[in-house]
């Protein structure tokens, strides 16, 4: 990328200062050395903590060492990619940091995955290794047969809380909630049996290249089928870079070298993972795991045990704490960041944030091929609602036109994005991966499929979607998967997926489904899709049609289905 300037990008002189126009992505080789530095650098401060149990840093290096001299004596070379399938708690990073110190690519798979989601995603990453938890085990038992996996490493939620709160939870779990199911997995290893057998082999430190993948990142497919977004180690540390840059102004004002940070996001989300795993190893922060952050009583609990400065989010999770009688009573005296992505920021939620906890509710941009982030409002002033902010250092961003010319200020066309945490590619996808990038003259652009506009200062605006996809509280639904899943039931002749305006969550899913059998429920269709669907890809609204409207080739226009809804509901 050429050397930024003010006069080339306007956005510059919108920074808050001491920002910088531009990073070095090469700081580190490899997310080994970066790990290895924070490490050492925040030895003695507190890394993360979960349901009243705290580990440090020196811990986390130990622990981590550990489990990736098990995984190397279990066989597992470089470049292996194991899955890690688990919420918030303290096996995760445990987990993924040791697997990326073996040298190994992490698979982040959503907990709440049905088995047949599980199935692509372990087929198409080629996932020889498993660390899951045990509620989610018997999805695993369902479809291990059809996959390349060997390794399974099975722990349960409470398995790291010492004793005697671990045989506490877990009982609780199991055994009184009943949280989970029965399993057979035969070769299993238990998490901690893991660590103990690491804890006595040799570790031996792989040699990694900048340009190795560091994580795959599923997200959905205009095809269809979802596909991984490959990370290097580069894309990652060019990331962690440029948002500690972006801190930095703010984070100079905490009076203490360990802020904390609250992980209500499942750090097997990018945004999470690189917004509050990564970047705490970065800055020495303590991250505050909330393991289920839908349970606003015991998230405030534990938010309220704690003097917090960085609150990354989601607008859903932001509107359902303001709207907590008890939310008030947590102490915001130490708050400096407050961050939204994965989905539009709503106006009045920014301006209650601000009203109650007296910080700024910064929107920002990014999306799984691009390690997130690439644009952010500035933290301290020049925040701009109803906007995605500006590009971050060493990032552009432009908008494309239909006829593939680059469109001047204030009209519409696609973003794209050019920097270092822009990803390789897709995994084993080339032909997807060829679509996915504009070639000019001046680079390699991503092509986001969001249609925005640039305002004469260099702040970026999303006005509509290229794609048909769906946003889900901060979760991409891609309609053809949908639609394809669905079509699958006999009763079924036609089905078509579209994304309805929803306040609370951004959109829902509504089908608009033609019958192939006349006596096909509204609940034999629900009952279908949450067996074989993760619950946010669920269908909220079902209508039953004779027909759908086609173009002259036969198909179907999920644009006009979509805009016949919102002329009626209006």
């Amino acid at each position: 990328m050429q050397n930024l300037t003010s006069h080339t990008f306007p956005w510059l002189k919108f920074y808050d200062e001491g920002v910088p126009s531009e990073i070095d992505p090469d700081v580190f080789p490899s997310l080994i050395e970066f790990l290895e530095d924070g490490f050492r650098r925040n030895a003695d401060l507190a890394a993360y903590g979960n349901m009243g149990k705290t580990i440090t840093f020196g811990e986390l290096d130990v622990l981590t060492r550990q489990f990736a001299a098990y995984l190397q004596k279990a066989g597992m070379k470089k470049g292996d990619r194991i899955a890690i399938q688990m919420p918030n708690t303290l096996q995760y990073p445990i987990a993924a940091f040791g697997a990326l110190r073996a040298g190994l690519t992490v698979v982040n798979t959503n907990p709440l995955y049905t088995p047949r989601e599980m199935l692509h995603q372990f087929k198409d990453s080629g996932a020889t290794a498993i660390v899951i938890v045990a509620n989610f085990a018997s999805n695993l038992e369902k479809i291990i047969d059809q996959t390349a996996i060997r390794h399974v490493i099975v722990t349960q939620l409470g398995d790291m809380l010492g004793f005697p709160k671990s045989l506490v939870v877990n009982a609780v779990v199991k055994y009184i909630k009943k949280m989970v199911p029965s399993y057979a997995l035969p070769g299993a290893v238990h998490f901690r049996k893991a660590l103990a057998e690491g804890a006595q082999a040799t570790y031996q430190r792989p040699e990694m290249k900048s340009s190795d993948i560091g994580f795959i990142q599923y997200t959905g497919g205009t095809t269809g089928v979802a596909k991984g977004a490959a990370l290097t180690h580069r894309n990652l540390i060019a990331n962690i870079e440029a948002n500690a840059a972006w801190l930095k102004p703010v984070t100079d004002q905490l009076e203490t070298n360990n802020p904390v940070m609250v992980a209500a996001l499942p750090l097997y989300h990018v945004y999470a993972l690189t917004i509050n795993a990564l970047m705490a190893v970065k800055c020495g922060g303590f991250n505050l795991l909330l393991t289920n952050p839908r349970d606003l009583d015991s998230s405030i609990k534990d938010l309220k045990k704690y003097k917090i400065n960085i609150f990354p989010g989601l607008n859903t999770l932001f509107n359902g704490l303001l709207n907590h009688p008890k939310f008030a009573e947590v102490d915001f005296s130490g708050l400096v960041v407050t961050t939204a992505g994965g989905m539009a920021l709503q106006r009045v939620v920014a301006e209650r944030w601000l009203k109650v906890t007296g910080c700024i509710l910064s929107e920002g941009y990014g999306l799984s091929e691009t390690s997130p982030v690439v644009s952010s409002n500035p933290l301290i002033k020049n925040n701009r609602l109803g906007t995605i902010g500006i590009p971050w250092p060493s990032t552009e961003l432009r908008i494309l036109s239909d006829d593939d010319t680059w469109a001047p200020v204030g009209e519409r066309g696609e973003i794209c994005v050019q920097g270092p945490q822009v990803m390789a590619g897709y995994y084993n996808r080339p032909e997807e991966t060829e679509k996915a990038f504009f070639i000019s003259s001046d680079g390699r652009w991503f092509r986001t499929g969001d249609i925005g506009v640039q305002d004469e200062d260099g702040y970026f605006k999303i006005v509509d979607r290229k794609k048909d996809m769906i946003l889900v509280s901060g979760f991409n639904v891609y309609p053809n998967e949908i639609e394809e899943v669905v079509s699958q039931m006999e009763g079924v002749r036609e089905v078509a997926c579209v994304g309805i305006p929803n306040e609370k969550s951004t959109e829902i899913v509504q089908l608009f489904i033609v019958k192939k059998n006349p006596d096909l429920t509204e609940k034999e269709v629900m009952d279908f899709c949450r067996a074989n669907l993760t619950a946010y890809k669920c269908p909220k609204k079902i209508e039953f049609r004779d027909e759908l409207p086609k173009t002259n080739v036969g198909k179907i226009l999920r644009k006009a289905l979509r805009e016949e809804y919102m002329k009626k509901d209006n």
